[in-house]
C-alpha cells in the first residue's frame, strides 16, 4: 500500500528553492522507494532583501504561517530560511519550534515542527562533524552571525566564504555548478564535513554529490539536512540517491 505524505513549509516570499530542491529530493527517493509519496505545500512570509529588520519582520508572520499549514493537517511542518532564525541570536531556532508548535496544536495539528536552521546543526551532529567549513550568499555581517550561531552549538566554522549577495531573488538565481569550483576557495584542511549551502535559497543540489565525489569528508547542504529531519519526524529511513553524505548513510534517525 502507498502511504502519502504532506509536507508543509513556511517560506520566504522571495525563496523560490526550498520549493524546488527539497521536492527534487523527496522524488528521488520515490524512485528507489515506490510505496512512497509526497505532496508539498507552503505559506509565504513576506522577504526582499536579506537584512536583519527585514527577517525580523518576516518571522512575526511565522506563527500566522504555521496556523495555515495545520488547517491543511501536514505529516511535517519546517521553516525554510535558515538565516531569519540564526540571526536572531544562538539558540533562537528551539525558541521558533516552540512557538510553532504551540500554533499547530492549537489548530488541531499533531504534526512535528522544525526548522532548517536546527536541521542544519543536528545534521552536523550526526555525523559528528566538531571542524566544519561552510559557504553562503548573505553580506558578510549576516554570515558572521550564522558562524557565531553554529560555534556557540559547539561546533567550529573553520572558514566561511561569504558572496555577500543582497537580494533574496538573486541568490536563487545563482548557478547552483559555481560551488564546484567555489568550494577550491574553501579552506577545507582538517575539517570533519563541509556544507556547501548554509541558506536554503542558494541552490546547491546538483553540485552536492559531484562535490561529495571529490572530496573524502562528508559533504551536506541546509536542504539536504531539512530533507533528512523531515524523514526522521516522519520515522522514515533518511536516504535520498545522489544528495550527498547524509543523506547516503541510510541510518535511522530517532524522533
Amino acid at each position: 500500500m502507498t502511504k502519502l505524505y504532506r509536507i508543509g513549509q513556511i517560506v520566504p516570499s522571495s525563496n523560490t528553492t526550498m520549493e524546488t530542491e527539497i521536492p527534487a529530493m523527496l522524488r528521488a527517493r520515490e524512485t528507489v522507494r515506490p510505496d512512497e509519496r509526497f505532496t508539498f505545500h507552503s505559506s509565504r512570509m513576506r522577504m526582499h532583501k536579506v537584512t536583519k529588520e527585514e527577517l525580523e519582520a518576516m518571522n512575526r508572520e511565522g506563527l500566522r504561517c504555521a496556523a495555515e499549514l495545520a488547517d491543511a493537517r501536514m505529516d511535517v511542518i519546517s521553516t525554510a530560511c535558515l538565516v531569519a532564525i540564526m540571526a536572531m541570536g544562538p539558540g533562537y531556532h528551539r525558541q521558533t519550534e516552540k512557538e510553532l508548535t504551540e500554533v499547530a496544536r492549537a489548530n488541531h495539528c499533531d504534526a512535528p515542527i522544525m526548522t532548517s536552521a536546527g536541521a542544519l546543526i543536528e545534521g552536523l551532529r550526526h555525523l559528528g562533524a566538531k571542524r566544519i567549513s561552510l559557504m553562503a550568499p548573505y553580506m558578510r555581517p549576516l554570515t558572521d552571525k550564522v558562524v557565531q550561531y553554529i560555534e556557540h552549538e559547539g561546533i567550529e566554522v573553520v572558514d566561511a566564504l561569504s558572496f555577500e549577495i543582497p537580494d533574496n531573488l538573486e541568490v536563487g538565481r545563482r548557478d547552483p555548478m559555481q560551488l564546484v569550483e567555489d568550494v577550491n576557495r574553501l579552506d577545507t584542511r582538517n575539517v570533519d564535513a563541509v556544507v556547501l549551502s548554509a541558506c536554503v535559497q542558494m541552490p546547491s543540489l546538483p553540485a552536492l554529490q559531484v562535490v561529495q565525489d571529490r572530496m573524502d569528508v562528508p559533504v551536506v547542504s541546509t536542504a539536504a539536512c531539512t530533507v533528512w529531519r523531515m524523514l526522521g519526524n516522519l520515522n522514515l529511513t533518511p536516504a535520498v540517491p545522489a544528495a550527498g553524505a547524509l543523506l547516503g548513510t541510510g541510518c535511522r534517525v530517532p524522533r
